[in-house]
């Protein structure tokens, strides 16, 4: 497959999208520590809600990602798919990564345990290492196609814990907060305001490390390509 290098014109849309994410990201910080007041019986610790669902939110996204990607690499066979589905589910693992620090700390405070086997808590685990796996199988392949379908087969299938673990709290009696019901947010508006400039903050985030994912991956693909016709050279 062939990359070409970037483009003043690719550079550009590169600080574009830093600089949105750079703004959005610090008006969400703005509202969540100093505009919106602490939820009265949690206090202070109730913050963490805005780290927490939006990391969730982000990690389900990434991985979502990842399963349509990998669709359309078994269909097409096109290597920027491949590319595309890795680096998202890098991402995917970051955000979910965040999600199980953030989640013992904010249970410490609500429940007096860092951690309990709830069925939100154990799924979501179980997809941390599902994602995971993914990673260590793309490193257990040399071959750039057999690595690529079979990394696309288990992201596809990885993919159904996703829903379970949105479902859990509706499936299985819980002890996890349901902040998100047919009638809407069960919050004071203005900590709605905070959670929703936080979602669209870190999903500007997540564009941003998916876009300077791809171009480590394209540059890393051009050393190889460069390595290989100084091998061919040379023989």
């Amino acid at each position: 497959m062939k990359y070409d290098y970037e483009t003043p014109r690719k550079w550009k849309y590169h600080n574009i999208l830093a600089w949105t994410a750079f703004l959005t990201v610090s008006a969400a910080l703005y509202l969540i520590f100093m505009w919106v007041p602490n939820e009265k019986i949690q206090g202070p610790v109730s913050k963490i809600i805005y780290f927490h669902v939006s990391s969730a939110w982000l990690a389900f996204f990434a991985f979502f990602v990842v399963m349509v990607c990998s669709i359309a690499y078994l269909k097409t066979k096109d290597l920027k798919w491949d590319i595309i589905s890795h680096v998202s589910a890098e991402v995917g693992v970051l955000f979910t990564t965040i999600v199980l620090v953030t989640g013992p700390i904010w249970g410490r405070a609500s429940w007096n345990a860092w951690w309990t086997w709830d069925h939100r808590l154990t799924t979501t685990l179980i997809l941390w290492f599902i994602y995971v796996a993914y990673l260590m199988i793309r490193s257990a392949f040399n071959e750039e196609e057999k690595k690529a379908r079979f990394s696309a087969i288990f992201g596809i299938i990885g993919f159904i814990d996703v829903p379970i673990v949105w479902m859990s709290i509706r499936w299985w009696r819980t002890i996890h907060p349901n902040i998100v019901s047919s009638g809407g947010f069960a919050m004071d508006p203005s900590m709605v305001q905070t959670l929703l400039a936080s979602l669209a903050a870190f999903t500007v985030l997540y564009f941003y490390l998916l876009e300077k994912g791809i171009f480590v991956q394209r540059i890393r693909s051009q050393v190889e390509l460069l390595k290989q016709r100084i091998t061919e050279e040379n023989s």
